[in-house]
């Protein structure tokens, strides 16, 4: 190279040569393997699918622009609270290659580069499930008005206990199926004895939610599935039923959903049982135009566990959202901070280490709600906005998952100390 050559390198940067060498096979397939596809490939949430050259190409720019506005991979964490192992972030050198590749006309390249391509479970996000259960008879969901929370009973058949490390909920119609939860019945509960088994039912307000049920796993947009850390797992009893809690949201068009749980078995016994709890407040009223309306709900657990995840849940008036731990101590530490809350992306945040929670701790929630005329998403800033099952109502949880001893009892997590009473004294009367 002669001394102009070498000065046009040097002003230009050598960077600018190695952009126009990014390729789709090379560079940007496994940055999408990575981040992307498991949402962007067939039968999943994403719009589109990222599997293949011709099936990517046409959204190059599209892809720049949602990195540049960091609104794709969703993730709305506070980056200055917690670190979080399933944290949906690029990092620098993700984001320059899915950049420059849109830049520099987002070239395919040699498919001879190309990475093994991924291994996924058709239909499922956690593998392929031991056992699947669903609907034992198909919904029909109309084309319009209310469907109120629809519920069905499902006998899992268990002759012996099953410890389960990941369970995924999957909708049989993702457009008409706002979501769906999966709660576990064991036998001994009383909890809606008095429904049908195996028919659709529509429950008395009294009766409805985990009244007498476990969570097990969800669905909702945006939702990750259940899957466990190594040597953890949730406890299904012999004898017990899955109850699927099922939230149609009506769309223009009739449709017929058969949703389904998939559940995959611990292959060893576990050394701690996960349970899902939450801090949350039924008796808000949020006042007609508030921009700002701040909510809190808490929970105190009694028994010490260890902290794992949290799963912040309000509806399309969220705001914001802050989880709290208040050890016996007195000390106050700040879990998660979701500055912008977004109603269409319901994310978990696994924590990279588990937390110790001391018996005693009370883990709060604080959501932060805007019912004013400036959100777009508000169904009526005229109104004040209570509790309510409906999207167009709200609620305010800070679902958070905590593990035990395999062999502790959960219930020892709500049962408060009985106050101690007083001893006479040799001074006494």
């Amino acid at each position: 190279m002669n001394r102009f050559g070498v000065l046009l390198l040097c002003a230009f940067g050598a960077s600018s040569l190695v952009a126009a060498d990014v390729t789709f096979y090379k560079d940007v397939l496994p940055v999408l393997q990575k981040n992307c596809q498991a949402c962007h490939r067939p039968g999943e949430a994403a719009p589109m699918t990222f599997m293949s050259y011709q099936d990517t190409r046409p959204w190059a720019k599209a892809i720049k622009q949602a990195v540049l506005s960091q609104k794709m991979p969703p993730w709305f964490a506070d980056p200055s609270v917690g670190k979080f192992h399933n944290a949906r972030i690029l990092t620098p050198a993700d984001k320059s290659v899915l950049i420059e590749w849109a830049n520099t006309g987002a070239a395919p390249g040699d498919s001879n580069q190309a990475p093994a391509p991924m291994t996924w479970a058709e239909g499922w996000s956690v593998g392929t499930p031991d056992v699947i259960y669903q609907l034992p008879e198909a919904y029909s969901v109309p084309a319009s008005g209310t469907v109120e929370y629809t519920y069905f009973i499902v006998p899992t058949g268990f002759t012996e206990d099953k410890w389960v490390t990941a369970a995924e909920a999957r909708p049989g119609t993702r457009a008409q199926v706002h979501h769906i939860i999966a709660f576990v019945r064991e036998p001994g509960s009383k909890w809606m004895r008095e429904y049908p088994v195996g028919k659709a039912f529509v429950p008395k307000k009294s009766n409805g939610e985990s009244g007498g049920g476990a969570f097990l796993t969800g669905y909702a947009p945006g939702a990750m599935p259940e899957k466990l850390e190594p040597g953890q797992a949730k406890l299904i009893k012999a004898g017990s039923d899955i109850v699927f809690q099922m939230h149609y949201t009506a769309n223009g068009k009739p449709a017929s959903d058969v949703s389904r749980v998939g559940i995959v078995f611990a292959k060893e016994a576990p050394t701690q049982r996960v349970v899902t709890l939450a801090a949350q407040d039924r008796k808000f009223v949020i006042p007609a135009g508030a921009s700002n309306h701040r909510v809190d709900g808490a929970m105190t657990l009694h028994a010490d566990s260890d902290l794992m995840a949290l799963f912040p849940h309000m509806h399309v008036r969220g705001k914001a959202f802050e989880m709290r731990a208040v050890y016996p101590s007195g000390e106050s530490e700040v879990l998660l901070k979701v500055p912008a809350y977004d109603f269409n992306w319901q994310l978990s945040y696994r924590l990279e280490q588990p937390k110790k929670l001391p018996k005693g701790t009370r883990i709060e929630a604080t959501g932060w709600f805007d019912n004013s005329p400036n959100n777009k998403s508000n169904p009526d800033p005229t109104k004040e906005v209570r509790w309510g099952d409906q999207s167009w109502e709200e609620m305010m949880i800070g679902f958070f998952n905590v593990a035990i001893d395999a062999k502790a009892n959960p219930a020892d997590l709500f049962k408060a100390p009985k106050p101690v009473a007083p001893t006479a004294t040799s001074g006494g009367e």
